[in-house]
């Protein structure tokens, strides 16, 4: 397996394209099997996730032509199971689901797999679409589902906010039969680019951006173009690479507004936004200082920015106390660094970090996706060298790592 060395110490100045959001472009793909028509998104980002995704729909029926930043879905659906093979690589393979069920009134779709950060149970799911008339039973470790007589419109209050849920349920209330609304629903941007690129088919939803959606179902829907919106999470993890090396970058394409909570934290901790039209700059005016942060659902601080923003508060000055409420098994990281010479204490879902001058290059391993680049931000702020073993989990989720980071002055380089 290949592994990252990097030679840290250096600030990192220059110019970032941060690329179109991994997290939206997961669901976005599977609305490919909601019509038999073309749908062509731009902002395509090149991430092993997204190929996963595309091996699922190939063998659903629909056709995925890559071509540069564009990529086009289309074809008529062939089969309606997702195989444990593909499923297991990528948790996000359950949004086939309710698109199958809406389109042909059956799915039989593997128990997911993914990072080891928590249970995330798909039970928000299953509920919903029984809500909306599915016949749901497991077997074997697959979710069977049909829906003979198609999906009803329906009421379904998340009992707390999932935003893989939302998307399900509000792709399969796209094609359901009446009004389903949907309370307490995920609010994150991607919900929100999910939502606009079905409208743009066809979909008829109100509510867009709050936490009550309303679909009132179509008979069809059509093909459409649409761009997906920037990552969100390589934004702040770029911006937290600037801060930790006291360097100076620009991320281009970046959306500020999408980063609230995020961008609070950085400037709590001394780390300087300067927002132009088309991104923002992140310099650092003096040191660090520690911040204490909660992970919430949008517009709170986002559990995928848990794992660098802890790497940044591992060179702060003072303590700061990182307190983790979405995913049970998400401080795995803590142990990597802490071999580096930082000094994080976990006490149940609350990490403690109490701030050191420096860092030590150390052979590390990556636990899972956002855990790896909390390790390269560290490699990066440390004096000598780090190998970091395990970034096929950094490939599933961040465009040309070595690349965009080497463009800034890193001493990168992929080992394979």
């Amino acid at each position: 397996m290949d592994s990252i060395r990097i030679t840290g110490g250096v600030p990192l100045t220059g110019t970032i394209a941060i690329s179109g959001a991994k997290n939206a472009a997961l669901p976005l793909m599977a609305c490919g099997l909601l019509t038999d028509e073309r749908l062509t998104l731009t902002n395509v980002a090149k991430l092993a996730d997204l190929a996963t995704m595309s091996d699922l729909l190939a063998q659903h029926g629909i056709a995925v032509e890559p071509d540069g930043r564009n990529t086009s879905l289309g074809g008529r659906i062939t089969n309606t199971e997702a195989p444990y093979d593909i499923v297991r690589k990528m948790r996000a393979s359950i949004l086939v689901l309710g698109p199958l069920l809406a389109r042909v009134g059956e799915a039989r779709v593997s128990l997911p797999g993914g990072c080891a950060i928590g249970t995330r149970p798909v039970d928000l799911h299953l509920k919903g679409l029984e809500a909306m008339g599915a016949k749901i039973s497991l077997d074997g470790g697959y979710i069977d589902a049909s829906a003979p007589h198609g999906l009803k419109g329906a009421d379904f209050v998340f009992p707390f906010v999932s935003v893989g849920a939302t998307e399900n349920l509000l792709m399969a209330a796209s094609l359901a039969d009446g009004i389903t609304t949907l309370k307490n629903a995920a609010r994150e941007p991607e919900i929100t680019d999910l939502a606009t690129c079905l409208t743009a088919m066809g979909a008829k939803i109100e509510g867009i951006g709050t936490d009550t959606l309303v679909v009132e179902g179509v008979k069809s829907l059509h093909g459409a173009t649409h761009a997906i919106l920037p990552d969100r999470i390589e934004t702040g993890t770029y911006a937290c690479a600037a801060a930790i090396t006291g360097g100076d970058i620009f991320l281009e394409n970046a959306r500020a507004s999408d980063l609230g909570a995020v961008l609070t934290s950085l400037r709590e901790a001394g780390v300087v936004i300067t927002e132009a039209e088309n991104g923002f700059r992140v310099t650092r005016a003096n040191g660090l200082h520690g911040v204490d942060v909660m992970t919430e659902p949008f517009p709170g601080f986002p559990t995928d920015m848990q794992a660098q923003f802890m790497a940044l508060m591992a060179v702060a000055q003072g303590a700061s106390m990182i307190t983790e409420t979405i995913f049970e098994n998400r401080f795995m990281h803590v142990p990597e660094l802490n071999r580096m010479g930082a000094k994080v204490n976990v006490h149940g879902s609350s990490a403690i970090i109490r701030g050191v001058p420096k860092l030590s290059g150390a052979p590390v391993m990556a636990t899972d996706l956002r855990a790896s680049f909390s390790l390269v931000l560290a490699a990066l702020a440390a004096e000598g060298e780090t190998t970091i073993a395990r970034v096929y989990h950094l490939d599933r989720g961040y465009e040309s790592v070595e690349q965009k980071l080497a463009g800034c002055g890193a001493r990168i380089e992929r080992v394979h």
